[in-house]
């Protein structure tokens, strides 16, 4: 094997494929990146811990093809070390040379024919904007959770039904919603899949960020279930999260007989300097009367803080408490001017959206419900 590649195309390539790579991989072979070019001047680089595989696409000099295997992270942080040179690659019997310049980097190669076969791409389901899908899963991740114990709280359910895919993702203390338009390959087409929220985070920042078009692909029949992402000559598959999510859009009010409206970047700032004094477990409250939010925190001898804002309240008097990250992820997941909190009690969940007005419609589009803190007062 040999070939000559530019070497920010090639350190870009390796990174991106390299970065799913496992920390402790079950079989040492998992950790290494797949290097395959053919005479045409194609390189292919791959990676795949049986959950989640990468392979991108780039051209090459090819002199002569081959494939080797080689370890991912060192390959990623070489390459990106190496002077702004064309990199030449040659298989030297049982190790890869890596010349770039006055560089010179020697890898040693790890058994191709016991490193898996990557699973296929899924046929085209449908192509979606890739800035609206890198902000909607970003939006929605947020409420995701973060305990593997609960692994199917641990995904981002995607319902999707003719142009209309709706992101759910809940860590029980909070829910997120958010709902996107995108093209079906097919008219009508509906499937419902549950997705990693680390995966799907990951594929939307490093696929959705270039702001073209993203080929989504989903393979829900007999066998291992997957979602296959493709743009810009990238390809990311990965298992699907087996089990029954639960029925969580039944937890959104049918009716909120009172409600607040606020400006977000304020309340953002607001938040984050009351919750300085906000003992770890301990929540932010708010407090709407007519015409003005009071936050506070930090109670009998401790360090308290409290600051008071402008708002439109609508019905009643109403005080609630939330934790204070949990309240600004969902504040800093909008996007919008203005916030509008909608309650039906204390104690029960309040339902944020976005609106661009102080007077203005709310959105559906994004949905944040928070569960809040009970406290004695």
């Amino acid at each position: 094997m040999k070939f000559r590649v530019e070497r920010d195309v090639l350190a870009e390539a390796v990174t991106w494929t390299a970065r799913t790579l496992p920390t402790r991989p079950p079989a040492p072979v998992l950790a290494g990146v797949r290097i395959e070019v053919d005479p045409a001047g194609t390189l292919w680089l791959s990676s795949f811990d049986y959950e989640v595989s990468a392979r991108a696409e780039i051209p090459a000099e090819v002199s002569e093809p081959g494939t080797v295997l080689v370890s991912g992270r060192l390959l990623a942080e070489i390459s990106r070390a190496l002077p702004h040179k064309p990199v030449d690659v040659t298989l030297e019997g049982t190790k890869v040379v890596l010349t770039c310049g006055a560089s010179r980097f020697t890898l040693l190669t790890m058994p191709v024919e016991d490193y898996p076969t990557l699973p296929q791409m899924p046929e085209l389901s449908g192509t979606v904007a890739g800035d609206a899908l890198t902000h909607a899963v970003a939006q929605v991740s947020v409420a995701a959770s973060r305990d593997d114990t609960l692994p199917l709280l641990t995904g981002v359910r995607m319902e999707i039904e003719g142009e209309r895919i709706t992101l759910i993702a809940t860590d029980r203390y909070r829910l997120a919603l958010r709902e996107l338009t995108w093209t079906p390959a097919t008219p009508g087409y509906s499937a419902v899949a549950l997705v990693r929220a680390r995966t799907l985070t990951d594929v939307a920042k490093s696929l959705g960020g270039g702001g073209g078009l993203v080929n989504v692909g989903l393979s829900t029949g007999q066998g291992v279930d997957l979602i296959g992402f493709e743009a810009g000559g990238r390809h990311t598959t990965s298992q699907l999260v087996d089990g029954d999510y639960p029925p969580v859009r039944r937890l959104f009010p049918d009716a909120t007989p009172i409600h607040a409206v606020v400006a977000t970047a304020p309340l953002i700032e607001a938040a984050k300097r009351v919750s300085l004094v906000a003992e770890r477990n301990t929540p932010i409250r708010l407090s709407f009367t007519d015409g003005q939010v009071v936050l506070d925190a930090g109670q009998g001898d401790d360090a308290q803080a409290s600051e008071a804002l402008e708002a439109v309240l609508v019905g009643e008097d109403i005080q609630v408490a939330f934790n204070p990250q949990f309240l600004l992820d969902g504040l800093g997941a909008l996007g919008t001017d203005f916030v509008r909190l909608s309650f039906t009690h204390p104690n029960k969940p309040v339902e944020f959206t976005g609106q661009e007005s102080l007077d203005g419609e709310d959105s559906s589009e994004y949905r944040y419900l928070l569960v809040p803190i009970r406290f004695a007062g």
